[in-house]
């Protein structure tokens, strides 16, 4: 089962500077792994202001990034200049007991690569741990994931497992739903299906086995975003969405924000 969202580049548009910006992406990457988002893909929106594609989709990688590897991943960049005011993600680890103790999966950075056979790997712990790994099978630099048996003394060993937390990645919305792992694809418009509580049960169902959630901008919903009136939105459901839905039918505010309609859309479509 794979979770996916998608956010426009637009998605900050509205935004007063750089800093306010930077805190409703933290509201973003919170709501990912609040709702156990594995796959946050930002989109391109032409109509993305001051603040665009590459800033959206940096400040989000930081935000899912480690707090031990942000230094080393990312160093010194413009984008990140306000990063101070993001949340604390938080990410509970995959064991769910909260700890980096036994059994517990952790990012690492592939600090130097050796000729006999191992790799130095920093993953937040006193030092960076040497791991046995196949010839060729890692960069300097990489990430990686481990997992993590004890800490004193250190035992851990690579893994293809993916990491806590999610990814962010950038792709068109077409793309996107093509992926064999899409699951249900829904477009959250509220232009789209009021969710009533009949109709939730039903779909929850159908989202247990994965789904993509793509949501549009500020101002700017998803038919405006793919040129589309309101009658052709819901038409354009049996072909690139399984559905429109509307998650806020009764909204007491002219607009809905791209974060906070992430919270309103996740938090029943993952109720199980």
């Amino acid at each position: 089962m794979t979770r996916s969202v998608l956010v426009p580049s637009s998605l900050t548009r509205e935004a007063e500077d750089k800093r306010e910006a930077t805190r409703k992406l933290g509201y973003v990457a919170r709501a990912a792994v609040i709702f156990r988002v594995d796959r946050l893909v930002v989109f391109p929106d032409e109509n993305e202001g001051r603040f665009g594609d590459g800033f959206v989709s940096t400040v989000l990688s930081y935000a899912a990034t480690p707090p031990y590897l942000r230094k080393e991943a990312w160093g010194r960049r413009d984008e990140l200049e306000y990063v101070g005011v993001l949340p604390p993600l938080r990410v509970r680890t995959r064991t769910g007991s909260g700890s980096d103790g036994s059994g517990s999966l952790r990012q690492g950075i592939v600090t130097e690569v050796g000729s006999d056979g191992r790799v130095r790997v920093n993953c937040g712990l006193q030092h960076p741990i040497s791991l046995p790994a196949p010839p060729g099978a890692y960069e300097e630099g990489e990430r990686v994931t481990l997992r993590v048996s004890s800490r004193r003394p250190v035992r851990a060993k690579l893994t293809d497992e993916p990491a806590p937390g999610f990814t962010v990645e950038r792709a068109t919305i077409d793309d996107a739903l093509a992926r064999e792992d899409a699951g249900v694809r829904i477009a959250a418009s509220r232009h789209g299906e009021a969710l009533t509580v009949d109709r939730l049960g039903q779909l929850v169902e159908r989202t247990a086995d994965g789904m993509t959630v793509v949501f549009g901008a500020p101002g700017r919903g998803l038919p405006e975003i793919l040129e589309l009136d309101r009658e052709e939105a819901l038409d354009d459901a049996d072909m690139r969405f399984d559905l429109w839905l509307n998650t806020v039918p009764n909204q007491g505010s002219e607009v809905v924000r791209t974060e906070e309609a992430m919270f309103a859309t996740l938090a029943p479509l993952t109720l199980e």
